[in-house]
């Protein structure tokens, strides 16, 4: 296979220039109503929903997820168990990032040594000790021990374009620069592999996007030249531009849109079940209470999951008390909510506390489905075990920088498994905070249950998945014992699309479409 090696011109500010279309794709437009845009262009900058979808645009994995959770190759087009510490990866040739440069093996190796560099993706790639470049597209990885999760984790290699972001810019900033919420050359320029080019980007109004004429993807059928990506939070307006033709695609239909949109003319709606926990944690550094595993199981006893997905959430929801849905290899079925309004008190009156206390509260508005609503329904039921919530939600582009500096007593949190296994919720949202490794990069409250740690590390090194599957089964009884988490719900899926824009095949549970591979108006 040969492409044309195109040389763009230089980025202006956040946006590549416009790449020219191949003569074999028709020319479509897609408009994009999200609940948010990407946060930032640096993929590394921030470990978040909206970064791996700019990432399914703008890059390509070496391998990403099938439908039905079987691993699919991208950039790497085969690959081999060496030994039982080392993976070996065929990449493709001819294939060239937006500046023209060619992809090697040597992109790889750089991106895995900046993943492990950057704080929100270090703990994910910890268990790799070394990637090595056999050739130009021959490429060995290799783990501290046995890793059964390997390829799970190469699903988030996207590799980035070594020699556009090697080197410093005119004001001796370093390109390859990891700058949280900060103002970086990675943050504002982007050279990648993937379909779609970056050509416009306005922070909180619109991202455009044009087709990549030089995308290695030959067999892909998708016909979208053009994106035109306008973050619109509130719920009603974008089911609104949806139904007027304002917009193509929408996601995040609310429950109570759901009947609304399925029943409109011209449109369609694709709902899937969804693996996202959405929970809360408490700030056990600001507020003493928080370390008494009595208070946080008061907490816990105090929230009426099912109400919450029963009411709010019109049953779009799975009421939750651990981390791993149904199917993940830790769920323990013998865990379920466990609402006790009058258990919650005793506990609060146990641990002296009766009389309660005041928490300020964070929340995002436009990330989860009805988050904001969520948050003030937690709020009030909070209330009644006497804990007075100062409840603040904002956008996502607000929320992030408030929460990675842990600023407030409790904040909402959603997250889907990187890897699609039950450790990783652990090793991010509730292992003792380790900056070197990046354990607990999102540990909010600064809960440390140093035995639970122990066995999540050991469950990670065991590759007899029937042992390493009960270790982490009771992992999750620890945790909900220990209530260091405050478990909501999974969250489902919506997507809505005008008629003729097929979406049904570029969606999935990960929540990351594939729109370099969508058709429209194609019977």
């Amino acid at each position: 296979m040969s492409f044309k090696k195109t040389v763009l011109a230089c980025m202006i500010g956040a946006a590549a220039a416009s790449a020219l279309l191949p003569a074999s794709v028709s020319a479509e437009t897609l408009r994009i109503g999200y609940s948010a845009d990407p946060e930032t262009l640096d993929l590394h900058e921030q470990l978040s929903g909206g970064m791996l979808r700019l990432s399914h645009l703008a890059f390509d994995p070496l391998v990403r997820w099938t439908k039905d959770f079987d691993f699919e190759p991208r950039l790497a087009s085969d690959w081999e168990q060496v030994d039982e510490t080392t993976l070996r990866m065929t990449l493709r040739e001819g294939v060239t990032f937006h500046t023209g440069n060619a992809f090697t093996a040597e992109d790889v190796v750089w991106t895995i040594e900046r993943l492990q560099q950057s704080p929100d993706y270090r703990a994910i790639f910890e268990p790799i000790a070394e990637a090595h470049a056999v050739d130009a597209h021959t490429l060995e990885i290799t783990t501290h021990e046995p890793y059964p999760l390997l390829l799970n984790l190469a699903t988030y290699i996207f590799p980035l374009d070594r020699e556009f972001y090697t080197g410093t810019t005119d004001t001796g900033q370093d390109k390859a620069q990891i700058v949280k919420a900060g103002n970086s050359f990675a943050s504002r320029h982007l050279s990648g592999t993937g379909p779609f080019v970056v050509t416009e980007r306005r922070q909180g109004v619109r991202v455009e996007f044009e087709r990549f004429a030089d995308y290695w993807d030959e067999g892909s059928e998708g016909n979208v030249s053009r994106i035109v990506l306008t973050p619109i939070a509130e719920n009603a307006a974008r089911v609104a531009a949806l139904l007027s033709g304002g917009v193509d695609f929408i996601d995040a239909v609310p429950p109570n849109d759901l009947d609304r949109v399925r029943q409109a003319q011209g449109v369609d709606l694709v709902e899937i079940s969804g693996t996202r926990i959405i929970g809360f944690q408490l700030n056990e550094e600001r507020v003493e209470a928080f370390r008494d595993p009595r208070v946080r199981q008061a907490v816990a006893y105090a929230i009426n999951q099912e109400g919450i997905a029963d009411r709010l959430m019109r049953g779009f929801a799975t009421p939750a008390a651990q981390f791993s849905p149904s199917g993940y290899s830790g769920h323990n079925p013998e865990l379920p909510p466990r609402y006790d309004l009058e258990r919650a008190g005793q506990l609060m009156e146990e641990a002296g506390y009766a009389d309660g206390f005041g928490i300020d509260m964070i929340a995002p508005n436009n990330r989860y489905v009805n988050d904001a609503q969520i948050a003030q329904a937690i709020a009030n039921m909070l209330a009644r075990i006497n804990i007075d919530v100062n409840l603040r939600t904002m956008p996502l582009a607000q929320y992030w920088p408030e929460y990675d500096t842990r600023s407030s007593d409790a904040a909402m949190i959603g997250w889907h498994a990187d890897t699609e296994d039950s450790a990783n919720f652990f090793q991010y949202l509730t292992a003792c905070i380790d900056a070197e490794t990046g354990a607990g990069q999102y540990n909010y409250g600064g809960y440390c249950n140093t035995e639970l740690d122990a066995l999540v590390a050991r469950a990670d090194g065991e590759t007899d998945m029937e042992a390493r599957n009960a270790m982490l089964r009771d992992a999750e009884a620890m945790l909900h014992e220990d209530a260091g988490f405050v478990m909501l719900h999974w969250q489902n899926l919506a997507y809505g699309a005008r008629e003729g824009v097929a979406i049904e095949p570029v969606v999935n549970a990960t929540d990351f479409p594939y729109l370099g591979d969508l058709v429209i108006g194609r019977d």
